[in-house]
């Protein structure tokens, strides 16, 4: 890569609430704090509702049987090449001028918390979706397994994103929170004018997973979500279910770094909420309202505990779906009040879009040779080069 001013790269990622493909064509050129990441062209790409299931059962902790695992993976590096073309045509760009594709694939299990085995004391992770078939469909080289070198060094394999935050939104005057809100939600802080080495960020705790999933199971499988939290604003918070949910869930009270997924605040976590309100006879609407306010108090907390002693926070930057859910930001608007809550739209960052160029930044990293891992989150050792490449076929 070296002599080369500028890279067109394509960033894929499907996140824990597995609802479909994110694709993000950019631009990308320089260094550190100087990097420019301009985007061309994102769209998501829905999963159909088979293959969704087949994640969902993939991810439980019953999980699927080996051959299904294993054909999954090769299904998920299909549809993740589809979704490659498609972003890649939708902006008028041949795929032989893309530098690579980025893959991130899609989780179904992460093991940041060590387990004996062999006598060994373990961490791990294991995204599906083939860069190989990848490589194969699309005839671009393709970075992905960016959790695993992290991971290696002693960190979590998670969170990745700071580092894109810290290259892209670090502001020399004042002091912000980027905060993410997927199926999981997670902070990045970026004191002014930060240093790689000053970047604190961790999961907070469950994003839209749980609410997801309620909303899932009420209507009886005809809703993947509340859409825009509709059905949250028809209902009112149980304050002392979701006060005991925090307050005797361990995650909550675990110091950073910390990562989580749906192995943690998926299925079991939602049968206990469910189990509690079928002993109080609370609303479907208040169940999922009490969900919402569940993430929105574990963001506020983790905010006071962690941020505040580092100085506290001037601006809240907010992205991914739960921008869509106007009940938890305006949850999150009385928490954090009085600091100021915006979204990535005002930087130019499409709410949706983040991740999925956040994780062509990271293959931008290891083409040059660069770590992009962030100890101060993963709580690695050491910064690495994060990602495997596969070259391109044909």
């Amino acid at each position: 890569m070296a002599g080369r001013c500028k890279l067109l790269l394509i960033g894929l990622m499907s996140g824990t609430s597995a609802d479909g493909i994110d694709a993000a064509l950019v631009e990308i050129e320089g260094e550190g704090r100087s990097t420019r990441v301009s985007l061309r062209r994102f769209l998501c790409v829905p999963h159909p509702e088979s293959m969704r299931e087949a994640i969902l059962r993939a991810c439980s902790e019953e999980g699927a049987a080996s051959p299904d695992i294993c054909a999954l993976n090769f299904a998920l590096g299909e549809s993740f090449a589809d979704a490659a073309i498609q972003a890649a045509a939708a902006a008028g760009v041949e795929l032989s001028a893309i530098d690579a594709i980025a893959s991130h694939g899609q989780t179904i299990w992460h093991q940041p918390e060590p387990v004996e085995i062999a006598g060994r004391s373990l961490r791990g992770t294991l995204q599906l979706g083939e860069p190989a078939v990848i490589a194969a469909r699309t005839g671009c080289q393709v970075v992905s397994g960016f959790r695993t070198a992290d991971m290696a060094a002693g960190g979590q394999g998670a969170p990745l994103v700071p580092f894109f935050d810290w290259a892209v939104l670090t502001s020399d005057t004042e002091s912000r929170a980027i905060l993410n809100i997927g199926g999981i939600a997670n902070v990045t802080h970026l004191p002014r004018g930060a240093t790689i080495h000053e970047v604190l960020a961790f999961d907070t705790g469950p994003g839209n997973m749980v609410s997801d999933e309620l909303a899932y199971r009420y209507s009886m499988g005809e809703k993947r979500f509340d859409e825009n939290g509709d059905w949250a604003t028809r209902g009112t918070p149980n304050l002392r279910i979701a006060e005991s949910f925090l307050e005797l869930h361990p995650f909550f009270e675990q110091p950073p770094p910390k990562s989580t997924g749906r192995e943690v605040f998926g299925n079991r976590f939602v049968d206990g909420l469910m189990a509690v309100r079928e002993r109080g006879k609370g609303s479907a609407a208040n169940m999922i309202a009490t969900a919402v306010y569940i993430t929105a108090k574990s963001i506020a907390d983790a905010f006071e505990t962690w941020l505040v002693p580092r100085g506290g926070v001037d601006t809240v930057i907010v992205g991914g779906g739960g921008t869509h859910n106007k009940t938890l930001m305006e949850n999150l608007k009385e928490l954090l009040a009085p600091v100021r809550i915006t979204t990535h739209e005002e930087f130019g960052i499409p709410n949706d879009a983040k991740e999925a160029m956040a994780f062509a930044l990271l293959a931008y990293e290891t083409l040059h040779g660069r770590p992009s891992n962030v100890p101060s989150a993963t709580g690695a050792s050491r910064r690495v080069i994060l990602g495997s490449i596969t070259p391109k076929q044909g």
